[in-house]
């Protein structure tokens, strides 16, 4: 020990695996007692008279060592005048201490278990709080639900314990030394402790008390912890009751339906076991969450709590909910908020379920860590399935030096220092059982998971083996099951789930060919970071093909970041991994979510919604008017949960509407009804049905749309009447002037004149009725700026040099006709260093009207990898900000995100076609486009697809400047309308984690022909 110093103060049970906890009680249930009966005490737990919230604002003192701290703060009469303030609950870092810290794997300081380093942060807090004692209830317990990473905790000077495990609650007895009136409980918190090799999640590091702090008044004879367990038959629902007590009382029960009418009750007595019925039972589900009310009453407390009846089993490999096969709409979710980081509150879990709900999600693991014991009440009421998640993460031993480094070499290897290591067991043991105590009565809970990805080893066997035992019912799960020692056999007797992330659908379809001993789950897929996912759909048709695929858990539901201000410019100033001056961090791959930090929807979660929706269409015939659905939904029949309606449209116009007549479609069936339209035979028509919410569903507002479906009933060959206008349009009987020199074409009409230059054989100038449009020449393009999930594939881009290409011609010829010019050219794209990329022969074919027809024919050298695009770009008149077209809107579309778009006549500001991802990327694209039109009230120009339809992006910003900029608010905008007219891009995907782009959506074509108009126009 250290004289005067730290070591004086606190034993270093932070460097010492042999203790996980000092005097903390025992693990429990979590419940909220009362004096009385109160039923409102999930959202409003600070109602109960039996709870004191020690919430506020306390004395904090931060410390950047713990060799620092030279005082025993913790004394009754110690001074802390000078100390600062600090919200509880919060973290630390979000206020100004410390430095904020994004990293993924790697852990930010040596792996030298069980030692940290000698350095650690630490937070010194003191609060002095009123306390009446209640004779009533004279017992006192201080609860901590959350503290990062451990703490030591005084009370009026005397030391009352210690505990780890952040995000688990610590519950320790207090009785002997509250004292009536003013009390002072002091708190040393510090940023590193050996648990800390057990927290290496895939998250911001944020370090203080960042969830609710209490008392408990209790009674001597009351209730310490009971577990609630059910018994389904045919009629009878059994609920048998394990109550154990601090010091034994008689428990009356009383257990009510919704309606408040009692369906069973008796007495539970000092053995602590009893067995309830109910008769003609209600069961629980995700699209039903019925919940009955359970009152334990003694003559100095009550207790409310809620029942769900339902039953999660496997048979034959399969999961099923009440004996209906079910699939897991399931989404990752951490604590995650731009101002308060991990400290997250009632309303703010609340937006995210809402959120959920509507875009019908139905199932959420918390990844990776237990939430706050209020979140799993939510879920009870809102209708989630939950896998619960103990608070474990050992990742980084998988990043350790080897001299052999092969990844089959750090699989293999990755459990040998924690998870296979029994000086780890008592603690992964310990977080694993913190986890079940406290979460064993939440029927949302269908899963129980070890943790995640810290490779397998005897610790998880036994972890799995003691939670197999307390809870059988539950099904357990645990991806990192397969890093081990692959000369070592495991059984896996207790892992009841074969679970996998980002794997590639050609591995499932190899699991459930060559094993499927166990159901598949998709524990995290589509990885959702920037533009994307764009394989939803694909993985929807896997998941449903099978039975044995259980459904999956999208990776992840909101993006990590922090708020630093609002920049000159308007925009909020969001940071992520190495904003904050660390040198260990991951950068923005903390940016993976379906909404933005504040909750704004990304296009990706409008994509999960559509394909999610809760049926679909199956087949439907026009001339008979036969519609067949099928309902995706897994408890209720269609016409009780959806009202359908329709609209037909006529290229982008609506040229009816109406309502389905009720048809009933049992879950996971097709049925069929009749809906006989007119037809009309020309131009692009569409027949769109709308699912609308028809149940009263928490959350949720009736006639909520969850999803719709659009089928394309136009007649054989029929083209969109307003492109076809354009493109037959009477050309005036005037004679086109071409004059040529050794670099220009200049090709005049009445009302135009154009310049192709001969060196790319593309555009410099366009003028038409006096109006240049062209603020720069005209480029062919193969570039795009990358997304991130382009993150592995950009590397050969650029190996490829695609982002310094360009035009190269070799010859033109002009051929000049009565009514129009026709110039062919020779030409290719190129780049420094690199062969000829493509062979391009352009025709370009100019009417006397000025209009343009271009015909692209391509040929691309076979030793390059896929295109990120093809296509022209245009730098335009500025003032044109108005953008009408006719394709996939209104959101961003591409060729494998798009289910979330449908086919319109849309009309858009170019401001507003800008998808202002955090960090700038490839986005605003419009996929299956028949014709743009950018305009202003005065004049424009229109592209019309001639054949296959074409995608274009219309936007203020260069793909230059959004691969240059880091943030969004960094952007600065283009002097030009750029608008880019796509032939085809690259799918989007999910390879910023998950698999490549999959083969149906690579653009790897060797030969195309691109072919369009452009239309330049006065308006009037």
């Amino acid at each position: 020990m250290n004289e005067g110093g730290v070591f004086m103060i606190v034993p270093r049970y932070y460097e010492d695996l042999s203790v996980l906890h000092d005097n903390t009680m025992l693990a429990r249930a979590y419940y909220m007692p009362a004096s009385k009966r109160m039923d409102d005490l999930v959202e409003h737990r600070e109602l109960s008279d039996r709870m004191q919230l020690l919430n506020g604002t306390w004395k904090f003192q931060y410390f950047d060592s713990i060799y620092d701290m030279k005082d025993a703060f913790y004394e009754d009469g110690y001074s802390v005048e000078s100390f600062d303030e600090i919200a509880v609950p919060s973290v630390w870092q979000m206020a100004g201490y410390d430095t904020h810290q994004y990293t993924n794997i790697r852990y930010p300081f040596p792996f030298d278990p069980p030692y940290v380093p000698q350095d650690i942060p630490c937070g010194a807090y003191v609060h002095t709080f009123d306390y009446a004692r209640d004779d009533a209830a004279p017992k006192a317990y201080l609860n901590f639900e959350g503290v990062d990473s451990c703490f030591y905790v005084w009370l009026n000077g005397t030391y009352v314990g210690y505990s780890q495990v952040s995000h688990m609650t610590s519950e320790f007895d207090v009785t002997d030394v509250l004292r009536e009136g003013e009390n002072r409980i002091s708190v040393l918190v510090m940023k590193w402790c050996d648990g800390s090799y057990l927290e290496d999640q895939d998250k911001f590091r944020m370090s203080g008390i960042f969830r609710d702090v209490y008392l408990l008044k209790r009674p001597e004879k009351a209730i310490r912890d009971y577990h609630i367990t059910t018994e389904l038959d045919a009629d009878i629902a059994k609920i048998d009751l394990t109550v154990s007590f601090h010091e034994p009382v008689e428990v009356r029960v009383k257990i009510e339906d919704k309606n408040g009418a009692v369906v069973s009750e008796g007495v539970i007595d000092k053995n602590g076991k009893a067995t309830f019925e109910i008769v003609d039972y209600k069961l629980w589900n995700t699209e039903n969450p019925y919940l009955y009310t359970i009152i334990f009453e003694t003559e100095q407390e009550v207790i409310v709590d809620h029942i769900a009846l339902r039953k999660i089993e496997i048979k034959d490999q399969v999961i099923y909910l009440n004996g209906q096969k079910i699939k897991f709409r399931g989404v990752n979710r951490h604590d995650s908020d731009p101002v308060t980081g991990f400290t997250i509150s009632m309303e703010q879990i609340k937006i995210d379920l809402t959120l959920m709900k509507q875009h019908n999600f139905n199932a959420i693991r918390s990844s990776h860590y237990p939430n706050a014991p209020f979140f799993y009440e939510m879920c009870d009421r809102y209708g989630f399935m939950v896998i619960d998640e103990a608070d474990i993460e050992a990742h980084g031993p998988f990043m350790l030096y080897r001299k052999e480094d092969t990844d089959y070499n750090r699989f293999k290897r990755w459990n040998e220092k924690i998870a296979d290591d029994p000086a780890w067991e008592a603690a992964i043991v310990d977080r694993v059982k913190l986890m079940v105590e406290r979460d064993k009565n939440r029927f949302c809970i269908v899963m129980w998971s070890m943790g995640n990805e810290s490779a397998y080893g005897c610790n998880f066997e036994k972890a799995l083996a003691w939670t197999k035992e307390f809870d059988p019912e539950r099904i357990t799960q645990y991806e990192s099951a397969r890093y081990r020692n692959y000369d070592v056999t495991y059984d896996y007797e207790n892992l009841d789930l074969y679970s996998r992330m980002y794997p590639a659908l050609t591995e499932i379809e190899e699991y459930l060919e060559k094993d499927g001993s166990k159901p598949f789950l998709l524990v995290e897929y589509c990885h959702s970071m920037g533009n994307g996912p764009g394989d939803f759909e694909d993985y929807f048709q896997m998941i449903q093909a099978e039975d044995k695929m259980c459904g999956g858990f999208v990776w992840e539901w909101c993006d990590h970041a922090i708020v630093h201000g609002v920049a000159e410019n308007g925009k909020t100033i969001y940071a992520y991994g190495g904003d904050h001056g660390e040198v260990i961090h991951d950068s923005n791959f903390c940016m993976d979510g379906l909404v933005y930090p504040d909750r704004r929807i990304h296009t990706g979660l409008l994509e999960y919604k559509n394909v999610y929706r809760p049926a679909r269409v199956v087949s439907y015939d026009a001339a008979s008017g036969e519609l067949v659905l099928h309902n995706y939904m897994d408890f209720d029949d269609l016409k009780d949960y959806a009202e359908i309606t329709y609209e037909l449209s006529q290229d982008g116009l609506v040229i009816g509407k109406g309502k389905l007549s009720e048809v009933s479609i049992l879950p996971h069936c097709d049925g069929s009804t009749t809906l006989k339209l007119s037809i009309p035979e020309n131009g692009k028509v569409y027949l769109k049905l709308f699912y609308k919410l028809k149940k009263d569903i928490p959350l949720l507002s009736k006639a909520y749309v969850l999803g719709f479906d659009e089928i394309d009933v136009s007649s054989k060959g029929a083209k969109n009447q307003q492109a076809l206008s354009w493109l037959t349009k009477e050309v005036p009987d005037t004679r086109i002037q071409v004059q040529e020199n050794d670099t220009e074409i200049n090709i005049k009409g009445r009302e135009f004149s154009y310049i192709i230059n001969k060196r790319t054989a593309l555009f410099d100038s366009l003028i038409f009725a006096g109006r240049e449009y062209l603020k720069n020449p005209m480029e062919l393009n193969i570039w795009r700026a990358p997304t991130d999930n382009d993150m592995y594939i950009k590397a050969e881009w650029r190996k490829a040099h695609y982002n310094e290409a360009y035009t190269r011609a070799y010859n033109s010829e002009v051929i000049q006709g009565k009514h129009g010019v026709t110039v062919v050219s020779q030409a290719s794209v190129v780049a420094p260093t690199v062969q000829k990329i493509l062979d391009v022969t352009l025709i370009w074919t100019i009417d006397a009207a000025g209009r343009i027809g271009a015909d692209i024919a391509v040929k691309k050298n076979d030793e390059f990898p896929d295109l990120p695009r093809f296509g022209v770009r245009m730098f335009l008149d500025k003032k044109l900000t108005d953008a009408g077209f006719f394709g996939m809107g209104p959101q961003e579309s591409y060729r494998d995100k798009h289910r979330a778009a449908s086919h319109g006549l849309y009309r858009l500001k170019v401001s507003d076609m800008h998808e202002d991802y955090i960090r700038p990327q490839e986005n605003g694209s419009h996929y299956d486009c028949d014709y743009v039109e950018l305009g202003n009230s005065q004049y424009g120009i229109t592209a019309i697809a001639e054949e296959d339809a074409f995608s274009f992006n219309a936007s203020f910003y260069t793909q230059e400047e959004l691969e240059k900029k880091a943030h969004n608010y960094e952007l600065i905008e283009s002097d030009s309308t750029v608008l880019c007219l796509d032939y085809a891009q690259n799918g989007i995907g999910s390879n910023s984690c998950g698999p490549d782009v999959l083969d149906a959506y690579r653009f790897d074509d060797r030969l195309f022909r691109f072919r369009f108009t452009l239309v330049p126009y006065v308006k009037g």
